[in-house]
């Protein structure tokens, strides 16, 4: 892994921290984990899979010291470390085969949808939910899959811009 990488995943995940933990609740105390936003630009700019394992791992334990939801603490990471597979695998698999816009949607949306479904499901096996498994997929996992969405595009373009800034700097 490359210093570069590193640094960058780093930063990524420093405000994808702060962001995580001053967004307010939507639903009962539930809110978008925009956490899993820097998760996913770090892995689409990054390209490689020890950094995509190394920010994984550390999304996963920095979303357990911020989480809201009672004994979250081990579903987060569950969560983080599995999602974090699937989005290198569509990056990986999807590459250029289409445009970046169209690859970056389907990673966020697919990639949340991912990460909500595991979080929901191994935090109902760990701890129990406070409502229904339905009822959380639908008013917290589809929000936070369009926000999601949203977020990473952006992100993804003021990220890849700087890069080139950076770049033609030298």
């Amino acid at each position: 892994m490359k210093t570069k990488k590193l640094v960058l995943s780093a930063v990524l995940l420093a405000v994808g921290l702060l962001l995580h933990y001053i967004v307010p609740g939507i639903f009962m105390g539930m809110k978008p984990d925009l956490l899993l936003s820097m998760m996913f630009v770090a892995v689409i700019v990054n390209e490689d899979f020890k950094s995509a394992l190394v920010t994984g791992l550390v999304a996963g334990f920095l979303t357990a010291l911020t989480t809201t939801f009672p004994g979250g603490q081990i579903p987060n990471i569950i969560d983080k470390f599995i999602t974090v597979l699937v989005v290198y695998g569509l990056n990986t698999i999807l590459g250029n085969k289409i445009s970046n816009i169209i690859k970056t949607c389907i990673i966020s949306v697919l990639g949340t949808l991912v990460s909500g479904t595991i979080f929901l499901g191994s935090a109902y096996l760990i701890v129990g939910l406070p409502t229904s498994f339905t009822a959380l997929f639908l008013t917290v996992v589809l929000p936070a899959t369009l926000l999601n969405s949203v977020a990473v595009l952006f992100l993804l373009s003021v990220v890849q811009r700087s890069m080139r800034l950076v770049s033609y700097s030298k």
